[in-house]
């Protein structure tokens, strides 16, 4: 029987680098957009279990459901156990290749492992965020749900009864029998009969399926401790990659609170720049150049669009668009009726200054360890960082994107100092002509402002923003940049105040919501990507013990499947946006340098 709202851990995920879906641990397939990350949904019961539409396939009997993914792949496998038999449900969207592309085909192959084994099925799509009514067509190889704007196949030689929008089955499988179904989207709905479903076709799908990931996985340089998560990590980075333009998205869901029943729901189905550019070091850093190229690509897309004088967006469509408004759907519960539910981000109109810093980090180890850089993007970079070199000292809304008034944050003048410095780095490496001696009169000026303003003589810490004494998790990251020695008797007593006021048995909050007013109400969960920050932190000051058993503690709350949400609950409960690609490049970075420490290569 399927679940209503199952718990966020419940969920893993298959992609083709164009689109990904949910599937839960009952074999439901709750969220599910086509044809890219960013369109509407076709399912979404994890917004709304009535009205939302789903997939769903399980074994009618069982006792026990485990999930898995084949090794080394996103190919996903869901069993039912019982005494009686075992059945698993397999998977996958093919990464297509030519003309195929246009397909992103939803792959599901049950299988009786042991006994014979019963199956149940039901199909309701919801088209448009489940605005748009649709009718079904029943045809031999399957059917066909079509509405005013979109249609959809599923193709099964398994007979399907029609029950409104819905379709439903009920079928028995033998010891190695399998029965396979494909869900893809219809190009040209008129007078359209599914293509004829041959097994041997599935079979070829899956077995390019599971070469393409070994194939991409084998380049990955990491040999050390916590392969395993290391390299789950790295694979789901990878699905959350944009094959046609290079960007990725932060995460391939919209509105999963970050508090049951609270408001803090946004979508996250876009690219913010800070999170791409953390990503691209991140892979880096494991031997994957060829995101980061495609990045930089996307990159000097966007950095050529801008007009003169013209900050950056924080946050753009994957596919480069500027346009981002927000919207409500409040016809949808909400997961577990944490309302509203909302598609598009505001973000994309605020200032965030760190971004450049992010920027400039990525593009100066791109330069470093993938390719040189192009004199074309050189010369939008230094354009930028003219930019930067006069608005330094501009308010902003910061890297976690109040709602509240604009601050002077710590956080974003240490990124423009990140900025400015990378960029006085790259133009002295490669000879390209700039005002250096303006970019390091900006640079030298944000050192010492941040030292005289960014730290508290009271709070004997690094403060959120000037003025504040409210302590901030995203000044962690310090030291990471090498703004300041991770040893620095001011860097160490950050670490102090951070550990003893926004850290919960290894679960660390941005900051504190008593001191800080970000202009929303009711409470969040703590982060998972600001604890890997933590753990790297420590790190760095040579508090290795501290730093392993945090890290090992951490990989506790991963789900079944190594994949982490945006944020945890105090009782480890997933919450927020899921899987969020930020939480999963902080785990690669803590990883590596916690790993080179260990082996005392610091």
């Amino acid at each position: 029987m399927r679940q209503a709202y199952k718990n966020l851990h419940d969920y893993g995920i298959i992609g083709d680098c164009h689109t990904a879906a949910l599937v839960g641990i009952d074999g439901s397939i709750d969220w599910f957009c086509y044809p890219t990350f960013d369109s509407p949904s076709v399912f979404a019961a994890i917004l709304d279990h009535e009205k939302g539409g789903h997939f769903h396939i399980e074994a009618a009997e069982h006792t026990t459901r485990k999930q898995l993914y084949f090794p080394d792949t996103n190919v996903l496998i869901t069993r039912f156990l019982s005494a009686d038999g075992v059945g698993e449900v397999r998977d996958f969207m093919p990464i297509a290749t030519g003309r195929e592309t246009e397909r992103h085909r939803i792959i599901r192959r049950a299988t009786s492992v042991r006994g014979e084994v019963a199956f149940t099925l039901s199909c309701r799509p919801a088209f448009d965020y489940a605005r748009a009514p649709h009718k079904v067509v029943l045809h031999k190889e399957g059917a066909v749900f079509r509405s005013a704007d979109q249609t959809m196949a599923l193709l099964t030689k398994v007979r399907l009864q029609r029950e409104g929008p819905e379709v439903h089955a009920a079928f028995r499988l033998k010891p190695g029998q399998s029965s396979t179904f494909v869900f893809e989207g219809v190009p040209s709905p008129r007078g359209y009969e599914p293509l004829r479903l041959e097994e041997h076709d599935a079979d070829r799908a899956l077995r390019d399926t599971v070469r393409y990931w070994r194939t991409w996985l084998a380049s990955s340089k990491y040999r050390g401790r916590w392969r395993e998560m290391v390299n789950r990590s790295a694979l789901v980075l990878k699905l959350l990659c944009y094959k046609p333009t290079g960007a990725l998205v932060a995460a391939p869901t919209c509105s999963l609170p970050e508090r049951i029943g609270g408001e803090r729901n946004w979508d996250y189905r876009y690219t913010w720049i800070r999170d791409a550019a953390f990503t691209i070091y991140a892979l880096l850093r494991i031997g994957f150049t060829e995101e980061a190229r495609d990045f930089m690509g996307w990159l000097l897309a966007r950095t050529s669009e801008q007009q003169s004088g013209a900050p950056l967006q924080p946050v753009y469509g994957i596919d480069g668009r500027r346009e981002l408004d927000e919207e409500i759907l409040a016809h949808l519960d909400g997961y577990r009726k944490s309302r509203p539910v909302r598609i598009g981000n505001a973000a994309a109109d605020q200032l965030q200054l760190d971004i450049y810093g992010a920027v400039m980090d990525a593009v100066y180890l791109y330069n470093k360890y993938g390719s040189p850089i192009s004199f074309d993007l050189w010369t939008h970079l230094r354009r930028i960082l003219d930019w930067v070199s006069d608005h330094w000292k501009d308010a902003d809304k910061g890297i976690w994107e109040v709602r509240s008034g604009p601050h002077r944050f710590v956080y974003s003048n240490m990124m423009c100092w990140v900025a400015l410095d990378r960029g006085i780095r790259l133009a002295d490496k490669r000879g390209f002509p700039a005002d250096v001696d303006r970019w390091r009169k900006a640079r030298d000026a944000i050192y010492e402002e941040v030292m005289a303003k960014g730290w508290s003589e009271k709070r004997q810490a690094f403060v959120q923003y000037y003025g504040s004494a409210a302590l901030d998790a995203s000044n962690l990251l310090m030291p990471l940049v090498f703004f300041v020695s991770p040893t620095d008797p001011r860097m160490l007593k950050t670490l102090d105040a951070i550990l003893r006021e926004l850290v919960f048995d290894n679960l660390v909050s941005r900051y504190s919501m008593q001191e800080t007013q970000d202009g929303l109400r009711g409470s969040e969960g703590t982060f998972s990507l600001c604890t890997f920050w933590l753990v790297e932190a420590l790190t760095r000051a040579g508090r290795l013990e501290d730093a392993r058993i945090m890290f090992e503690k951490m990989l506790g709350y991963a789900n079944h499947l190594g994949l982490y949400a945006e944020e945890l609950s105090p009782s480890g409960d997933a919450l927020g946006n899921f899987p969020q690609a930020f939480t999963h490049l902080a785990l690669i970075s803590a990883a590596v340098n916690l790993d080179r420490a260990l082996g005392g290569e610091f």
